[in-house]
């Protein structure tokens, strides 16, 4: 069976991908690597929702990356107003992957993949272009999936509701964060 490191950002991004990937006979563990998510009350309260929905799932591991917020606040600095999906997105995105697969070919994976195709706030195709990218520079394969496709994000939605999953209503990064209004 192959294995896969599966980057994702939260319960419900993660679950209907995790779901077909084990129906697809991928050995699944899941790599939580997300530097961009603030407030770290936030990034703490998606990763002990992601331990708490996986404890469900014993055959799915989680490695929890580092929390690397300034590193991440470098990589974009001078994109802070970048609109959603803009420059600042595609550099997170690659950010995210390239750890990913870093992590991958450390531990000796074949395959590495995403669940940020799943949001249809971001951008397949950019996350399929990286990914293949990176997967060549590492000798790894991506599994490139639009994971929305086919009804996957209301599956995703669905499964969330179901497990009633914390949602949050920004992607993690405090530029996406929608304003308060008084």
């Amino acid at each position: 069976m192959p294995k896969i490191l599966f980057h994702t950002c939260c319960s419900p991004c993660a679950c209907w991908p995790i779901e077909e990937l084990g129906k697809q006979g991928f050995v699944v563990t899941v790599f939580y690597y997300n530097p961009n998510i603030q407030p770290k009350d936030e990034y703490i309260a998606r990763l002990t929702e992601l331990k708490k929905y996986l404890s469900e799932r014993p055959e799915v591991k989680i490695i929890e990356g580092e929390y690397e917020i300034e590193k991440w606040l470098a990589q974009i600095k001078g994109l802070e107003n970048e609109p959603e999906r803009g420059a600042r997105c595609d550099i997170c995105y690659e950010m995210r992957l390239r750890a990913t697969a870093k992590q991958a070919k450390k531990l000796g994976y074949e395959y590495f993949g995403s669940s940020l195709s799943i949001s249809p706030h971001k951008k397949a195709e950019k996350i399929s272009e990286l990914g293949q990218k990176i997967a060549e520079e590492y000798g790894l394969k991506f599994l490139d999936r639009d994971w929305k496709k086919s009804g996957g994000f209301q599956a995703a939605c669905q499964i969330a509701k179901e497990h009633n999953f914390y949602r949050q209503h920004y992607c993690g990064c405090i530029f996406s964060r929608p304003k308060i209004k008084n």
